[in-house]
């Protein structure tokens, strides 16, 4: 190994961990015009894609960045049918109920917003985000370069770092220094932040199989996913990849550790398919733990962490890896204030206070959806009669079918949880004394609270309220009469970039029902109300996290 030498250059943010939230920290802080430097210590090769959902806010986020386009044209088979089964095998067994979807193609935009929620698996979606990083001159991306430690100073932070393929060992100074760097990661390691919560849900087992015309081989209908209950109740699930020849088959395992080989799930394989003269491919097998935990810190000083570095939690639900976009659009607006110098110091304590609760709430909501799916396997009497033949058998199956079908709508309609997640008590927002509104996961009713996330209306073809949003904050008038002087003046007086819209739209001013409404560049609301405030300075010092 060679001495350690030094890297003159000094970043303004180094982001650890190019994943799905990494890649999108530094493609978000690129978009802003703020260097950094990304450091990924793998190739970037998906062989295992651990997410498949994008959500409907995730979609938002990729809408404001002028990638939607490639999402949509990744590689995922946009016509595959969407449905939810669950059955006992797919060639010759029960199926007990569904959940109909159309397809990603053919399913309309939700009256919330002007996006859908996509299907793009992270060995499609991590290369769209790669070349949304890379269409940005400011970001230097290096693969095969491992974090070692890091030594936090008045000035920055010094990053060492390890050049895998070389040997060679470096330093690099940064302003700031964030870790998404998954569940194990080193930055979080390297602060001492401890998670809590439950370590073990299941130990689970995938396998990504290759089967070309999988539907000719079975007689139920198409899906995306299929849940299998036997006697012993829920065992595993498969889920269409790429809505072609690729699935994912995990067998969900318990809080036993099993060790599971290629041969081990072509059986699960086979036992799903209902029959053994199927020809397929086990391309990796991947086993994994199932957790629920969150960081009880998100950092300190100049080093933060986000995504699975801050969070843990089941995929039922698909609220991982959007969550950690999340964090990172919260992070990337935050960032770029410091290093643009107009961001006060509680812009990164608001980041925690924001992010954390929307964590414990996700992570618990999936562990839930988790106990549902996983629940006939405490009605392993009742299930008996389920798998027997005849017409008691017929009745038991559709009890249980229908009881089990409407369980799981919880899981399946969730836009209050993509949504409607709101920054109560934040100290970067200004309250307005109008009372919390409920927090729901089935349904969502957009609001311009103060914490929330500011309402999609279209204001003409093509363009809704959510397209004013991103760069800097935006003021919203929907009285021209009012005066934004004072307030226009105080961002000025404090360097904070500030757009003013005036909005003639009446649903518009319905909606947001104050006269001027204030939103942050990461969408959220900071403040309203029907005047000018008596001190507008204080206010945008509040927002700017500089109160």
């Amino acid at each position: 190994m060679t001495e350690m030498q030094s890297n003159n250059k000094t970043w303004p943010v180094v982001v650890i961990g190019a994943g799905p939230v990494g890649l999108a920290l530094a493609g978000d802080l690129g978009w802003r015009g703020v260097p950094c430097l990304l450091v990924e210590r793998g190739t970037g090769e998906i062989h295992q894609p651990k997410m498949d959902l994008v959500s409907v806010r995730t979609m938002e986020f990729c809408r404001r960045w002028g990638i939607v386009d490639w999402v949509e044209h990744a590689g995922y088979n946009r016509d595959y049918p969407q449905d939810y089964a669950w059955v006992s095998s797919l060639s010759g067994g029960y199926e007990f109920g569904r959940e109909p979807f159309p397809s990603i193609k053919d399913e309309p935009c939700p009256p919330q917003s002007p996006q859908k929620r996509e299907r793009c698996p992270q060995n499609f979606f991590d290369p769209v985000l790669r070349r949304f990083v890379q269409q940005s001159a400011l970001v230097d991306e290096r693969h095969r370069t491992e974090f070692r430690s890091m030594k936090e100073h008045e000035r920055g932070v010094t990053v060492q770092l390890a050049n895998l393929e070389s040997g060679q060992e470096y330093e690099v100074e940064c302003q700031y220094l964030i870790g998404c760097d998954g569940g194990a990661s080193s930055v979080k390691q390297a602060l001492g932040l401890q998670m809590a919560g439950s370590p073990v849900l299941t130990y689970t087992t995938n396998a990504i199989i290759e089967c070309e015309g999988l539907e000719a081989w079975h007689d139920k209908k198409p899906g995306y996913r299929y849940i299998f209950i036997g006697p012993e109740g829920t065992w595993g699930t498969m889920v269409a990849i790429n809505g072609r020849d690729q699935w994912r088959v995990s067998l969900v395992g318990d809080g036993n550790v099993r060790t599971l080989n290629e041969d081990d799930m072509a059986g699960v394989f086979r036992r799903m398919l209902g029959r053994d003269d199927v020809p397929f491919k086990v391309l990796s097998v991947m086993p994994w733990i199932r957790r629920q935990l969150v960081a009880d810190n998100y950092g300190r000083g100049r080093t933060w962490i986000a995504g699975d570095a801050a969070h843990l939690t089941s995929p039922t639900g698909g609220f991982g890896m959007n969550m950690g976009i999340q964090d990172s659009v919260g992070l990337g607006w935050t960032l770029a204030a410091l290093v643009q110098g107009w961001g006060g110091p509680r812009l990164l304590q608001a980041y925690e206070i924001e992010r954390r609760p929307v964590a414990i709430r996700n992570v618990q909501e999936a562990t839930n959806n988790l106990k549902n799916m996983l629940s006939p396997r405490d009605q392993q009497g009742q299930l008996q009669g389920a798998f027997e033949p005849g017409p008691a058998g017929d009745a038991a199956r559709k009890a249980f079918g229908e009881a089990y079908t409407a369980m799981m709508k919880r899981e399946w309609h969730t836009v209050g949880i993509h949504l409607g997640y709101r920054y109560e008590g934040s100290p970067v927002v200004v309250p307005d004394g109008t009372p919390e509104p409920p927090d729901t996961v089935t349904t969502y009713e957009q609001t311009a609270r103060p914490g929330h996330r500011a309402p999609h209306v279209w204001l003409k073809p093509g363009l809704s309220t959510l397209d004013l949003f991103g760069r800097g904050f935006v003021l919203l008038r929907f009285d021209p009469k009012v005066s934004v002087e004072a307030m226009q003046a105080a961002a000025a007086q404090r360097g904070v970039p500030l757009q003013v819209n005036d909005i003639g739209d009446a649903k518009a001013a319905s909606l947001y029902e104050r006269k001027l409404v204030l939103v942050r560049p990461d969408g959220h609301v900071a403040w309203r109300g029907d005047a000018m405030p008596q001190d507008a300075l204080a206010v945008i010092d509040t927002v700017r996290g500089a109160a």
